[in-house]
């Protein structure tokens, strides 16, 4: 047989068997959704969420986060602790089969947890095998049981170590250095999670102690106000047109529905729905529910005390969501979600439960409050006249480039191969750096759109208005994707958009507005990891003829000239914009895939990502003023 022949063989020989928890460390992305920051701190969310579901079953009343300054993390409960008893058929504890068995604990059965966040029985078991070593203690009838690991291997049984007044279960972990790309949990991620959690739970008690380098801090959380508490929260920056919260809480065919919502003159929707607690990032059935029973209410209003042009009025989802801050959270048996980190909800029969609730105390809601209702109908009438002109205003991109041929304009440099996943967008700001740019790109994946003055703020404005600039306009054609309710992130011609801008207090302008409507309007964009920003050098330092450094900020160049034990470099010249550098240059430091360095923009939480545009780049002034209050001394000048 030949060798070809040989290496064509498929056999048992070719069958991988992982053993225990293998398969976690050799895929954690199936367990976790990765091995970045996001994937981190999902081993935070995973043990919370079981200390939540004890918590709801009436066993517990406070859960602790605690970071601690050897890098680990204690999570922490006072409900029944974790059985340790011996289990009857694995004939080992409970406790290590819950920490080092796939697909095991109490989620599966009923009357153990009725409501749960957890499905497959993975988490704790998950975390333990992605990290350098994990210690449970349990504290349960009056006795304390004690076990560690190592990257998910028990080093001993577990075993009763002493008497104790306390209950729960206490988990320690340090995330392993191999598996993550990062291991430093962010305070401030750990904290908005855990504040969202305790409005989701009134009644329960969330802690957060940082003892790490300059940590030793200490925030507690306890909201008896449910989702009507966290839309007051929410919209602390905002003008809120109506004074009272629309607020329900009610079961119905054993789902537990819970709803709050209230219009601002803002010209975003905010949308936030959670199942069991875990909040679903991509929504799902009930927040699907919960859309369709506004909308038919609203219309419904409207039709019966509009005016006589009101009532011909048909209102789209999309008109009475505009300035809408909701939240929904429902709690049910056996949720289905998509996907370990459970980012949407599948249950069919939540839609017509939400849709059933909703429409009748939102109606009711109405009725009984004339003064908001018809704030609410204004508001969203409002919405419906600038929505029109807004679908104007994009039909209006689309026939233009219809009318050019091919839908591209003119003013872009494509590059030569169709193919999105390999080409490059370089949106740069001005003529001479697009010039440069154009001449020393690699024109094969690279493409080029030069952009001319500063785009309107898509934080203040409507789209129409935003594409009243053709450069915008230009801009969403050569993307290829539309923009809004038309964007679809199939049709994107590029999967690496590069924001090019100078390095001065314009450039950081300008890039900050593009941000802005790819937020707003093709949040997808950054989502799918689509948008990066260039870091063009600031220097180029010359020791000799043949001794020539790029330097990307003044803190570099003072390292480099202490090490080099100078005061002043002989040749030292400071790029103050793109446009000062030739195309070899550009293409050396800036573009070429081989040196140059890409910052990749992530939105690592929706909910405080939203919040600061609406401060930075909002209408009010006063957020805006007590935010650089807070921050200026940690602001980078270019001076």
């Amino acid at each position: 047989m030949s060798d070809a022949k040989k290496s064509q063989d498929y056999n048992a020989s070719n069958i991988t068997v992982l053993k225990g928890l293998e398969a976690v460390r050799k895929r954690p992305a199936m367990y976790i959704g990765g091995t970045d920051e996001i994937g981190l701190h999902h081993l935070i969310w995973e043990i919370v969420d079981n200390a939540i579901d004890e918590a709801l079953a009436g066993y517990a009343d406070t859960v602790s986060v605690g970071l601690n300054k050897d890098g680990s993390v204690t999570i922490k409960d006072n409900g029944r602790g974790i059985p340790v008893d011996i289990h009857p058929t694995e004939k080992i504890s409970a406790l290590e089969i819950a920490a080092t068995v796939l697909h095991a604990g109490g989620k599966f059965d009923k009357n153990t947890y009725k409501v749960s966040s957890g499905l497959h029985g993975v988490g704790l078991s998950v975390v333990n095998a992605l990290s350098e070593w994990c210690e449970i203690t349990v504290y349960k009838n009056g006795k304390e049981y004690y076990q560690k690991y190592k990257i998910g291997i028990p080093q001993a049984r577990v075993k009763e170590i002493g008497t104790t007044k306390l209950k729960g279960t206490k988990v320690t972990f340090k995330p392993d250095s191999d598996i993550f790309k990062i291991t430093d949990f962010n305070y401030k991620t750990v904290i908005t999670k855990l504040r969202q959690h305790a409005y989701l739970n009134g009644g329960i008690k969330f802690e957060l102690n940082d003892d790490r380098e300059n940590g030793n801090k200490y925030y507690a959380f306890l909201f008896e106000g449910g989702l009507r508490s966290y839309i007051k929260y929410l919209n602390r920056f905002e003008k809120p047109i109506h004074s009272n919260i629309f607020y329900t809480k009610r079961n119905q065919d054993n789902i537990d529905v819970e709803v709050a919502l209230q219009y601002t003159d803002d010209i975003q929707a905010s949308e936030y729905s959670f199942a069991n607690n875990v909040f679903n990032v991509d929504g799902g059935t009930h927040l699907s529910g919960l859309r369709t029973a506004i909308t038919k209410t609203i219309n419904g209003y409207l039709s019966e005390y509009g005016t006589e042009k009101e009532k011909d009025i048909k209102l789209s989802g999309d008109d009475v969501r505009e300035g809408l801050t909701a939240a929904i959270s429902v709690r049910l048996p056996d949720p289905q979600f998509e996907g370990q980190t459970k980012g949407k909800l599948n249950n069919s029969e939540v839609t017509q439960v939400v849709r059933k609730i909703v429409e009748e105390d939102l109606k009711t809601y109405l009725t009984e409050n004339p003064k908001d209702s018809n704030a609410i109908l204004q508001r969203i009438v409002l919405a419906y006249k600038a929505r029109s002109a807004a679908k104007a205003a994009r039909e209006a991109v689309i026939r233009k480039g219809a009318l050019e041929g091919g839908g591209l304009p003119g003013k872009l440099a494509d590059c030569a191969t169709k193919d999105p996943a390999q080409s490059e967008l370089f949106i740069v700001e001005g003529d001479s750096a697009g010039g440069s740019a154009k001449q020393g790109r690699d024109r094969n994946t690279q493409a080029i759109f030069p952009y001319f003055g500063k785009p309107i703020n898509s934080e203040k404005y409507r789209i129409d208005k935003v594409l009243s600039n053709p450069s915008m306009g230009d801009l969403v054609r050569a993307l290829g994707a539309g923009i809004g309710e038309t964007f679809d992130i199939g049709r994107l011609r590029y999967h690496k958009i590069v924001l090019m801008s100078d390095a001065d207090v314009d450039g950081e302008h300008i890039r900050t507005l593009m941000l802005t409507l790819f937020f707003r309007h093709m949040r997808k964009i950054i989502e799918n990891g689509h948008v990066y920003i260039s870091q063009p050098p600031l220097y180029k330092v010359t020791f000799s003829a043949n001794d020539s450094i790029w330097v990307k900020d003044d803190e570099e160049l003072q390292t480099i000239l202490k090490e080099r034990k100078v005061k002043k470099a002989p040749g030292q010249q400071r790029f103050k914009g793109l446009g000062e550098m030739n195309p070899e240059q550009l293409w050396e430091t800036t573009m070429n895939p081989k040196t140059r360095v890409l910052k990749k923009v992530v939105i690592e939480d929706a909910e405080e990502a939203n919040r600061m545009f609406d401060v930075l780049m909002g209408e009010e002034v006063f957020p805006r003023k007590k935010f650089i209050e807070a921050y200026s001394n940690e602001a980078e000048l270019d001076i």
